[in-house]
């Protein structure tokens, strides 16, 4: 008995009728673990200004642009840190914010690789507990070690953040029937926006009234919530569908026949070669890089720009400040549904709908900082901008960020590995460019180049994956062309051994055939 590859593509797998079954369940939890994941990522920088004591650092005076009158808002008059522990210099700042990104980057791939032979869920929970245990370090490092333990601990925790995305990639690959994906990987991602909305201003809050001096409960609290999180993960959650003991037969069922039963079989080694010559690959990279370089442009250079010319800060608003956040995370959410609907209706192929909805979340922003570069001192239409901005941005969850999971199931890990860890060293570039560029004249043209570098690479890498990119699986992770592998010895079944010539097959050796 064999089941043909084209059957399985084309015939409609029929659909659970539970509203919440057992994959929308390992959604939730990798929606909160992007969340904590990027909470850990952000609290240090709320923290540190509540750490350092201000008034006894020598600091050089801050050149402004005198094009835009000054104001007389937006300026915080109260500094809670001003009176911090610690005498850190500008630069030590520097280097203990930027400890954690170096651990996190140097994992990726190496996770990556890791979690396609021994598998993502353990990876991806272990590593989150391991920085989760970390952050109650954090206090303790900074106190009796000083800025070198501290910058060791966020380090360390960095590293332990390093499976979170291509293990959360990896794992929606076994669990998400492709007609899902677009609005579960835009609610799972979304988690970061949603994090840093939690993380910025709850981090204030503890900063200025938490216990142990403030700031050290802002990594006492989050690392109990991680630490629950990533014990609730390893417990209550399972590798994939095949593994799990407690799911419902029709939602397995479903689930495998909509990824041709890819969940349980065996994935061969990876083809290097096939993927170093595939052109949507190079697509999906691009289009990371350059929403790696424009994002960091937009989040951080905006409000700099606003506080140097404008002479209005947007950091010291709570609100503004996670406002971004906030419209990226819900329109996100938004792409999502719309373009599964728009996969799930038959009017649009899985191609189309990554490049219509990478479109907006490239597209939009590039526009915006175009337009950002020309708004003079304009302070609301600016900050509109930026909220504007930052929300389309949240298409690309729907575009080239779930793209991996299209044009190769078995190695969608991998791949966002490399995307991902290429992306995030592309994101240290804007900072880099945009301070060598207004280094000391921090004027509207000067601040203008900056913004229209930033709106190329949106526009280059966004069209340069809407020619080549793909939502079609390649030919390279197809199953049929597999080795075939070498049968295994297992004891005759029960109806073997009553003379039923072997007819039984089993739930595991149908899969084998379908692959």
């Amino acid at each position: 008995m064999t089941v043909s590859k084209e059957y399985l593509a084309n015939a409609e797998p029929e659909k659970p009728n539970q509203r919440f079954g057992t994959r929308h369940y390992i959604v939730f939890m990798l929606f909160l673990g992007m969340a904590n994941a990027y909470v850990m990522r952000t609290n240090m920088s709320v923290a540190i200004v509540a750490m350092v004591n201000q008034t006894a650092i020598e600091k050089d005076a801050e050149v402004f642009d005198d094009e835009c009158p000054d104001t007389d808002y937006g300026e915080d008059t109260h500094d809670s840190g001003q009176d911090g522990e610690f005498i850190w210099s500008t630069s030590m700042q520097g280097y203990i914010l930027s400890s954690f990104f170096y651990g996190y980057v140097i994992t990726q791939i190496p996770f990556g690789l890791l979690a396609k032979r021994y598998g993502a869920m353990r990876f991806l929970g272990w590593g989150m507990l391991i920085n989760s245990v970390f952050a109650f370090v954090v206090p303790v490092a900074a106190r009796q070690g000083g800025a070198g333990w501290l910058i060791a601990v966020r380090f360390i925790q960095g590293l332990g953040e390093g499976p979170i995305v291509p293990c959360t990639h990896a794992m929606l690959a076994k669990w998400i029937p492709p007609n899902e994906r677009s609005r579960v990987g835009s609610i799972v991602y979304s988690g970061a926006q949603f994090g840093t909305v939690i993380s910025m201003p709850l981090s204030g809050l503890l900063a200025d009234h938490g216990f142990d001096g403030g700031w050290p409960s802002i990594f006492y609290v989050f690392g109990i919530i991680g630490t629950v999180w990533s014990i609730a993960f390893l417990l209550t959650c399972h590798e994939d569908p095949v593994t799990h003991p407690s799911i419902r037969e029709d939602e397995k069922k479903y689930i495998q026949q909509s990824l041709w039963g890819n969940a349980s079989v065996h994935i061969p080694p990876i083809p290097w070669t096939s993927i170093a010559k595939s052109l949507p690959f190079y697509a999906i990279l691009l289009a990371h890089l350059g929403q790696n370089y424009g994002y960091e442009t937009l989040m951080t250079e905006l409000p700099t720009y606003m506080k140097q010319v404008l002479r209005f800060s947007i950091k010291t608003n709570g609100v503004l400040s996670a406002l971004p956040y906030l419209a990226m995370w819900l329109f996100s959410i938004v792409v999502g549904w719309v373009a599964d609907w728009m996969l799930t209706s038959g009017r649009v192929n899985h191609t189309w709908t990554r490049k219509i909805s990478n479109s907006i979340g490239q597209y939009g922003p590039a526009i915006a900082l175009i337009i950002a570069s020309y708004t003079g001192c304009s302070r609301a239409l600016t900050v509109a901008i930026l909220t504007v901005g930052v929300g389309l941005n949240g298409g690309i969850y729907a575009g080239f960020k779930i793209n991996h999971l299209d044009i190769t199931p078995r190695y969608a890990g991998v791949l966002m590995a490399f995307t991902n860890c290429s992306a995030n060293l592309a994101g240290l570039l804007a900072p880099i460019a945009a301070g060598n560029i207004i280094e000391g004249k921090p004027t509207i043209a000067q601040w203008r180049i900056v913004f229209v570098i930033a709106a190329c690479v949106y526009l280059f890498t966004a069209t340069f994956y809407n020619v080549f990119a793909s939502g079609a699986r390649q030919f390279w992770d197809d199953p049929e062309n597999d080795e075939p592998q070498k049968p295994s010895i297992e004891a005759p079944s029960h109806s073997e051994a009553n003379g039923n010539n072997g007819t039984t097959l089993t739930h595991r050796t149908v899969n084998e055939q379908t692959s």
